[in-house]
């Protein structure tokens, strides 16, 4: 039994190894997941950032990134060829970033999640959060000292806002600041802060003692990789245990009078207003990426079920099976057209609050669903990483909590349509 269980390649599980392998070869195959002609007439900084960022993605992350999602460990091996796309940085002009416009980054976005959800959100931490924290509410001395090496992915930057006991409600947030002399003396605590274990850069949301505004302040370091570099009163804790977006490292951060230096704080960041202006500027990236987990496990979905055989024939031609794929096809198609106007309106400067909680509510709940049947449809080899389901579904739980949960987009939602607040 136990040479059984030790038996290599060669010693009997050839056939099963060749089937299995012929099936995840099949999902290589290019799918057509644009039915409403969406890509037909993009502009061509939109259809050039969609096609460097796949380029990337099937080179790149693709033949490594279970392996880090099974380990939860972070690629580093990746940074140096991201940052080679040129697409880092994103909407942000200047200081050698991307400069996209919102539909390059969207389509860029959704590209990345296609491949895989934890290297997506440590691109939005970077880019949209962190740096577009800086770009935002930075002085320009700022934003020249730590942009361009930001652009590059030498410096990895973590956007600490989220509290232990305020999520959605990150408002009411407890973290202080002290000013004494050219300093600002930090205490309180963050959680679920994307990156925070291992950023050069964190921009840490505290109240003021002195007048009770919210304001951000950048905590450096030198090498996060060292421990020993870790700045007196600052501690981070890598949270273990996800079953999602195993890839990145989301911390608990906690400042027991951690010294920040005065010209390390944000100089427009005064209120909690300044907080909800940048948060503003990110709101769609969700939905964007909600799309690329959606066409990942459809296109899964009909790769596997065009070459899996059960009864004597390709399990997609079965009535069930075509049904279920037409209605993962018809809600992947509206989660399009939502994310393309999505773009429209920001580049209009119509965009609201509003939209963005019909938008995430909607394609984060469609592309959960997406995932759930895509994994149904592979049936056991749907818990196997190889296939990529599993790992798209269990991301998508995270999609459907950050940002906003379903149950709070639609408080928001429910306030505009009848003028009265639930919470």
């Amino acid at each position: 039994m136990d040479e059984l269980l030790d038996a290599g390649p060669g010693t009997g599980f050839a056939e099963t190894d060749e089937y299995l392998a012929a099936l995840r070869e099949r999902l290589t195959v290019p799918r057509d997941t644009d039915y409403m002609l969406l890509g037909e007439n993009l502009p061509a900084d939109a259809a050039d950032a969609r096609a460097r960022m796949r380029a990337f993605v099937d080179a790149k992350v693709l033949p490594v990134i279970n392996g880090y999602w099974e380990r939860a460990e972070f690629p580093w091996e990746l940074l140096p060829h991201l940052a080679a796309t040129g697409l880092v940085g994103g909407v942000i002009k200047g200081h050698g970033a991307a400069g996209l416009s919102r539909l390059a980054a969207g389509l860029a976005t959704a590209e990345l999640a296609r491949g895989d959800g934890s290297v997506n959100t440590f691109l939005g931490v970077q880019a949209n959060l962190t740096m577009g924290t800086i770009n935002l509410l930075g002085s320009q001395e700022q934003k020249d000292r730590w942009l361009p090496g930001m652009v590059r992915l030498e410096k990895v930057g973590a956007f600490a806002l989220t509290e232990p006991r305020h999520g959605s409600d990150s408002a009411h947030l407890e973290t202080t600041a002290r000013r004494e002399g050219d300093s600002w003396v930090i205490n309180g605590a963050k959680r679920w802060i994307g990156n925070g274990s291992m950023a050069h850069l964190v921009v840490i949301w505290a109240r003021d003692e002195a007048d009770g505004e919210v304001k951000a302040f950048v905590m450096e370091r030198e090498d996060p990789r060292d421990p020993k570099s870790l700045p007196a009163g600052f501690s981070a804790r890598t949270i273990d245990g996800k079953v999602g977006k195993r890839a990145i490292l989301q911390a608990d951060l906690a400042f027991d009078n951690l010294r920040v230096p005065d010209a390390n704080r944000l100089p427009e960041a005064n209120s909690f207003r300044d907080t909800s202006r940048v948060l503003a500027t990110t709101r769609g990236g969700a939905s964007w990426e909600a799309l690329g987990h959606g066409i990942a496990c459809f296109e899964a979905a009909v790769a596997y079920t065009e070459i899996r055989e059960q009864f004597g024939q390709p399990v997609a031609n079965y009535q069930l099976v075509q049904a279920t794929l037409a209605s993962m096809l018809s809600e992947l198609t509206a989660m399009q057209l939502l994310c393309f106007r999505t773009a429209e309106l920001q580049e209009a400067g119509t965009w609201s609050g509003t939209m963005a909680s019909i938008a995430k509510m909607h394609t984060s709940n469609k592309a959960r669903t997406i995932a759930q049947q895509a994994r149904d449809l592979l049936g056991g080899n749907g818990l196997l990483l190889d296939f990529h389901v599993a790992r798209h579904l269990t991301d998508m739980e995270v999609v459907h909590t950050y940002e906003g949960t379903e149950f709070v987009q639609s408080l928001l939602i429910g306030r505009k349509v009848t003028g009265k607040s639930a919470f």
